[in-house]
């Protein structure tokens, strides 16, 4: 193996001929060149003990961790219908111009083909709503079936379309309602806008109700999941405000006793060994600290499993950093990467904005602390666990490199962001967390409030020789918010801009929205 503090190179991820200077990363020699020069100097395998680190299609071999709690268990079931008068159009909108059998024919095809993708146990309705009784007697259905959510699509603006649409929305259900161009006028929508409990879509872009259709089953898997606290002594349940989500807190020695317990197992070593081969280059962490990260990945697993979790997070500083174990950065984000909401430091808040970013978008998101940079009228998001597949679950992974945690111990993956790359920043603040001096004070004080804000990725601080955690992505948020008084802590960083997806998601489950 290479020399505790030398530099490690992956021509597979950074390659000096095909630099990705987007990264703003600095190009140390490529990968070949360093075999070359390792092989004739040392004679040995860049391997950790022989193992193969990847096998088809650059699939790491080795055991995930799969969530296993009631949230991941759970198959939203969505009630859905159409809504129109019997007989044609005739000169009333939208008109006989509109066919709207071929449009319901393709709706129903597009919403099936979607429900099937996202697992959604979904009830279409096989004829249109025609009267109010049957609106009324179709919505008591969905509430006798216990369903997750409603969905209204509205094939008419006459007689008994909108007043069904008001009646999903006073039903207690959460309610999408889908109203394409030509069903509806402002007076159709004004009584319903900005109502918590349902989001309304007026346009002709059919995506948006396949996204309402995906915050339904994000809201239902949320109040069902549990995430597991490592913290303290005591063993309880206790739920996490109004998110849904409940926390199961068990005392922090059984991280410490399963660690202390658990060999190197295969699995171990393989997950080091991923690391180490598509790292693009290592410094000061040795092969022990690697091993040692890939052994909190599962002791994780284990945890998870006993206590049937969908998510998990830990006083990580308070019950390791005392200790010779290493802090679970690398395991929290291997599971962040594999689609496990993993928080750190036991943030009750930033447990619930991991879940909620992982269910509406399918990837994972950096929790931070930030830091104002007055030059340039910046955020930097610092922390020293990141994930790496920024882009999503099934994309490849950003490049990455393997350093020790600020503190001089561990190994942790510093993954480099896209410069340029549009990012939304999300802290949700339950009803009790201690709100910043620059938030506004919630309309609904007993709801939680998620702030939310957007912006572009300027640069990746180098840590050392600035101090500080060893990811730290500086970003230009949008607007003129004053970077001193940065409103939050421990908010999220992912990649794209979602701000009106979050808006909506808010009121569809009676959160309150503020826009930083």
């Amino acid at each position: 193996m290479m020399l505790d503090g030398k530099r490690w190179v992956n021509s597979a991820m950074h390659d000096t001929s095909r630099c990705p200077a987007h990264l703003d990363c600095g190009c140390p020699i490529n990968r070949r060149q360093f075999l070359t020069r390792a092989a004739a100097a040392t004679g040995a395998p860049l391997v950790l003990g022989g193992l193969s680190s990847c096998g088809t299609e650059g699939t790491p071999e080795f055991a995930r961790i799969r969530a296993c709690g009631p949230g991941s268990k759970h198959v939203a079931r969505i009630h859905a219908a159409f809504v129109r008068r019997k007989g044609e159009y005739g000169m009333r909108w939208p008109g006989a111009v509109y066919d709207g059998e071929a449009t319901r024919r393709s709706y129903t095809e597009i919403l099936s083909n979607e429900a099937k993708r996202l697992g959604i146990d979904f009830h279409l309705r096989p004829e249109p709503l025609y009267s109010l009784d049957e609106s009324k007697a179709w919505i008591d259905a969905a509430k006798a079936e216990t369903a997750d959510g409603l969905m209204v699509m509205v094939h008419d603006r006459q007689e008994h379309s909108w007043p069904t649409a008001r009646l999903a929305a006073e039903s207690g259900i959460p309610s999408v309602i889908y109203s394409p161009l030509g069903t509806s006028f402002t007076t159709n929508t004004a009584p319903l806008a900005g109502r918590p409990g349902c989001v309304i879509y007026s346009t002709d872009e059919f995506d948006r109700a396949l996204f309402g259709m995906k915050m339904l089953k994000a809201g239902a898997k949320l109040h069902k999941s549990r995430c597991i606290v490592i913290r303290g002594e005591n063993q309880m349940d206790v739920p996490l405000a109004d998110t849904g989500i409940t926390l199961r807190y068990i005392p922090a020695k059984r991280f410490l006793e399963i660690y202390e317990s658990m060999p190197e197992s295969t699995d171990v070593r393989a997950l080091a060994q991923h690391y180490i081969s598509t790292a693009r280059r290592r410094t000061d962490a040795t092969d022990q600290d690697l091993l040692n990260g890939a052994k909190s990945y599962f002791v994780a697993a284990k945890i998870l499993a006993d206590e049937q979790g969908d998510a998990i997070s830990m006083d990580c500083l308070g019950a390791l950093g005392a200790t010779q174990v290493s802090l679970p950065c690398l395991a929290w984000s291997r599971m962040n990467d594999d689609g496990i909401p993993a928080a750190c430091e036991a943030d009750t808040g930033a447990i619930a904005s991991h879940m909620t970013v992982q269910a509406l978008f399918e990837r994972p998101a950096f929790q931070q602390d930030p830091v104002a940079e007055t030059s340039r009228n910046a955020i930097i998001g610092a922390h020293c666990s990141c994930p790496t597949r920024l882009r999503g679950f099934e994309h490849p992974p950003e490049p990455f490199d393997i350093k020790h945690h600020h503190g001089n111990r561990d190994a942790v993956p510093r993954t480099l962001w896209r410069i340029g790359q549009r990012i939304t920043c999300l802290d949700v603040l339950p009803p009790a967390a201690k709100r910043p001096a620059s938030v506004t004070p919630a309309e609904t004080p007993h709801r939680s409030t998620f702030l939310i804000s957007t912006g572009e990725v300027l640069s990746n601080i180098h840590v050392p020789p600035a101090g500080g955690c060893v990811v730290s992505v500086m970003v230009k948020m949008d607007g003129n918010t004053p970077v001193l008084s940065f409103p939050g802590f421990h908010q999220l960083f992912f990649y794209g801009d979602f701000k009106q997806q979050l808006v909506e998601f808010c009121q569809l489950y009676s959160f309150n929205a503020e826009i930083a």
